[in-house]
């Protein structure tokens, strides 16, 4: 009697949700379906001009149901230290993650991460925009 009602509990109650199994190991040189974004000095808040770079690619991203997205939030040497710099970085992707959801993207579908200089090897750095800002790139699909 206890288990049958506590399968019944079970199947009464919502699904939980399916997080999409992807990662963004490698993204940065990828050229095609990214976009960059600058922020003000220290600042982590898009502007007017960063949402209408990010725009078109949520559009193009809502018609492409199996593409993924991966936001990768720098900041520069000048902004703090490594603490200081790691933290900026991760809330400029988180910014850029939560407008691509207003824009209309599910959140699963969105990795944000910081990125900083003892994230990857000097080889792997070269020919990346790490500008103080985001990198924003709607992935191949799987």
């Amino acid at each position: 009697m206890i288990r049958a009602l506590a399968i019944l509990l079970l199947l009464a109650s919502p699904a939980a949700a399916q997080l999409r199994d992807f990662s963004c190991v490698g993204t940065e040189r990828l050229e095609q379906g990214a976009v960059s974004v600058e922020f003000p000095r220290g600042g982590d808040r898009l502007t007017p001009e960063a949402i209408a770079r990010v725009t078109p690619l949520a559009e193009e991203a809502k018609l492409m149901l199996d593409r993924n997205i991966c936001v990768l939030g720098f900041a520069a040497s000048p902004e703090g230290g490594a603490q200081t710099a790691s933290r900026l970085a991760a809330r400029r992707a988180r910014a850029v993650a939560q407008q691509l959801s207003q824009l209309g993207i599910e959140r699963d579908r969105i990795r944000a991460e910081a990125r900083t200089r003892g994230f990857t090897t000097e080889r792997e750095r070269q020919g990346v925009d790490r500008r103080a800002g985001a990198r924003i790139i709607l992935l191949p699909p799987a």
